[in-house]
Order: structure tokens, then C-alpha cells, then sequence
């Protein structure tokens, strides 16, 4: 394989907007969790792990439009998050397209009322932030995951350039963003 020759591309170029414009998107990240609370929850300062199983995520109807493709279930976790004895599952959602690199949402959700779907308790991420979310682990406090974007809207859609560990703990009654180290270019 030959080097590319030519100047390099714009979009392998970090500058000064492409991480504002990142800041951004994760500052409305952090809004959006600091103000979505699960109907009833009850507080606890960390997740309880627990041997019954949550709501099973494939049953779920998210409010996500795929067009033809369907909706697929690309990571999940149980755990008790809110400390009321009744497990959640969070679930990592995108549509299986099969290419590229489809943005992600991140659901939690509560057991069903009277044997229905299981019920979305609390949205962390929203696929309209055209993030990409992997490596979902439950983990002391709550739950991490790495968190993909794109410097701006230069950066072919395949190809996330920037990359962020982030995690969510149940605090004061809700889902919030814990602190996590700033996006590194990957």
C-alpha cells in the first residue's frame, strides 16, 4: 500500500471548533441526564447487583426511526441502579444497518406494568447527538461506557475521531454524569 500523496485531509486536523463543537454535544449529554429521573425511583448512592434477571431489552419498543432496518440491541446490563430491590437494564440501541457507523441511544428500563413491554425509565443518550456507545459495564457507582463523536461535520460517518469514558450514577433521585476525563482524538 502507497502513502497518500497531497496535503493532509481537513478532517485529521483537531483545531480549537472541532473540540467545542464536541464540548458541545457532551454538555447537552450531561443537560439531558441531569434532568431525566425514572417515575418513582427512590434514591441510593450505588447500584446493587442482583441475581434476578431485568427487563429483557429485545422487548422494548424504542422511540427510534430506523426506516427499513430494524432496531438492534448492541450492549446490555442489569442492575438494581436506584436501590428500590427491582433490577433495570440499561441498553445500548442503534439501528442494524450493517455499515457504517450508526449513532447510538442509551435506554434504561424499568419492569413492565400488568405484563407489557418493558418500560424506558430514563434516556442517557439520544441518538440525535450522533454519539456511538460501546463497551457498556456496570461498575461501582453505576455504569461506564466509551462514548464516540465526531470532531465536526467534516469526518466521514464510519469513522468516529474522538473518543470518551463516561459513566452515569443514580444521584439526588436521577441518572447523572459522573466526572469523567475530557474526549481524546483516537
Amino acid at each position: 500500500m502507497q502513502p497518500t500523496a497531497g496535503p493532509p485531509l481537513p478532517h485529521t486536523r483537531s483545531r480549537l471548533t472541532h473540540w467545542l463543537g464536541t464540548a458541545a454535544a457532551l454538555a447537552a449529554v450531561v443537560g439531558v441526564t441531569a434532568v431525566v429521573q425514572p417515575a418513582g425511583a427512590t434514591a441510593s448512592t450505588s447500584p446493587v447487583t442482583t441475581a434476578s434477571p431485568g427487563p429483557d431489552p429485545k422487548k422494548a419498543a424504542y422511540p427510534l426511526d430506523c426506516g427499513p432496518w430494524k432496531v438492534g440491541v448492541a450492549h446490555s446490563a442489569a442492575a438494581d441502579f436506584d436501590g428500590d430491590g427491582s433490577t433495570e437494564t440499561v441498553a445500548v440501541v442503534r439501528c442494524a444497518t450493517g455499515t457504517g457507523t450508526p449513532p447510538s441511544g442509551v435506554y434504561v428500563l424499568g419492569h413492565p406494568a400488568a405484563g407489557g413491554a418493558p418500560r424506558i425509565v430514563a434516556t442517557l443518550v439520544e441518538p440525535e447527538d450522533q454519539l456511538t456507545v460501546d463497551d457498556l459495564a456496570v461498575r461501582r457507582g453505576g455504569m461506564t461506557a466509551t462514548v464516540r463523536g465526531y470532531s465536526s461535520d467534516d469526518v466521514p460517518r464510519c469513522c468516529p475521531d474522538l473518543e470518551r469514558e463516561v459513566s452515569w450514577g443514580w444521584r439526588d433521585g436521577r441518572f447523572a454524569v459522573l466526572a469523567s476525563p475530557s474526549a481524546t482524538a483516537v
